[in-house]
């Protein structure tokens, strides 16, 4: 067999509302609606999804405590942000992170989801140590 069988792995996204999430997927962040379904949606750009379902059990769940939970990896972290940045600047304050170097190797843009828990955009910039 010369094709793999994997194709790509795709955040679940649990919400009270699916408005609110596609949009912010949609008209914020740039991707594409594929379906959009009564109480599912299901949005991709560039190859990388993201599945948002809005369901009677999000109600008594707790909201997010801004925790990674959604992580795209980029080629360019910083001509994202740029692309982004005229609607990151209506975000309210904290809402948006970066991009900034961490020290285990990722450049990140955060920005925080309508469930409360963080989008990440990573670019790598791990140098491997001369041995």
């Amino acid at each position: 067999m010369s094709e793999t069988n994997f194709i790509q792995t795709t955040g679940f996204m649990h919400v009270r509302e699916i408005e609110p999430a596609v949009k912010f997927f949609r008209d914020l962040l740039g991707f594409k609606t594929f379906i959009h379904v009564h109480n599912y949606a299901y949005l991709e750009r560039e190859g990388c999804g993201i599945r948002i379902w809005a369901h009677p059990a999000a109600e008594g769940e707790r909201a997010g405590n801004r925790s990674f939970r959604y992580y795209f990896d980029v080629r360019d972290v910083d001509a994202l942000y740029a692309e982004l940045k005229p609607k990151l600047d209506l975000l309210p304050d904290g809402d948006v992170h970066g991009p900034a170097d961490k020290h285990y190797g990722q450049r990140e843009l955060l920005i925080l989801a309508p469930d409360g828990d963080l989008v990440c955009f990573g670019q790598s910039i791990f140098k491997m140590p001369n041995t």
